[in-house]
């Protein structure tokens, strides 16, 4: 082999190398491209369960159990009142008065000289428990019990007065309301009787009475006498009535 042929051959295997070398480079270059757009379009991978990836929206932390003080369900509170069934349905666990059991006093509220009108009633609960008083007492001012009755005034306080083992109660009189005087006669009363009403409204047996205070025989009577119901205070009893 000459010289010329010689380099010839190197040259082409020259080549040759080189050729490989670009092709083997090329391949590469076009197995990692592919490899980088697989990955590109492969999905993120999931947050694990139960942890919040930054920016979302990850589950919140557990409610609590506790009330914040709205729709508390805590006891209820219990009525202290009795249904009825004790002392005649009068609401309370106390029976209702008797009259035997009570004492009765009167006293007049207006000034000598001025026509007996306003009278306090009072009774005192002689037992050592409490008793209960409803509405008004059903009163008359004449004799016998088919005298007419008193018309309250108003409507009676419908909330039972409990008169204390000793105490008292109340209740407000007005007898007479004609101002004409002369000769004019008017029904004359020596003394008030009264019944009491259990708490379902019914009257009880036995009959108060009222004995007119010191100083006065008799006193005129009319039709617009009212009374009013039984009060724990004398304020309370007698204020509607000093108005008539």
């Amino acid at each position: 082999m000459n010289s010329k042929t010689a380099g010839y051959g190197a040259l082409r295997r020259g080549l040759r190398g080189a050729l490989l070398g670009v092709t083997v480079a090329t391949a590469l270059l076009t197995l990692t491209a592919c490899q980088g757009d697989d990955q590109a379009a492969a999905p993120p991978t999931a947050a694990p369960s139960g942890s919040a990836s930054a920016g979302g929206s990850g589950p919140g932390p557990s409610a609590s159990t506790g009330d914040s003080g709205t729709g508390s369900t805590g006891p209820t509170a219990t009525a202290t009142g009795d249904s009825g069934e004790t002392g005649g349905g009068n609401g309370t666990e106390y029976p209702d008065c008797e009259a035997d059991g009570l004492t009765t006093a009167v006293e007049l509220q207006d000034e000598r000289g001025e026509t007996p009108r306003h009278f306090l009633l009072t009774v005192t609960n002689g037992a050592k428990t409490p008793c209960v008083l409803n509405d008004a007492p059903v009163l008359r001012l004449t004799a016998g019990d088919d005298a007419p009755i008193v018309d309250p005034l108003g409507e009676p306080d419908t909330e039972p007065v409990v008169v204390e083992g000793g105490g008292k109660a109340y209740a407000g009189l007005y007898v007479f309301g004609n101002d004409e005087g002369g000769e004019a006669q008017y029904d004359q009363s020596d003394r008030f009787t009264a019944t009491l009403v259990a708490g379902e409204g019914t009257e009880l047996r036995g009959t108060l009475v009222f004995d007119l205070p010191d100083g006065l025989d008799t006193v005129s009577v009319d039709d617009a006498a009212r009374v009013n119901g039984w009060a724990g205070t004398e304020g309370l009893a007698m204020r509607p009535i000093t108005q008539l």
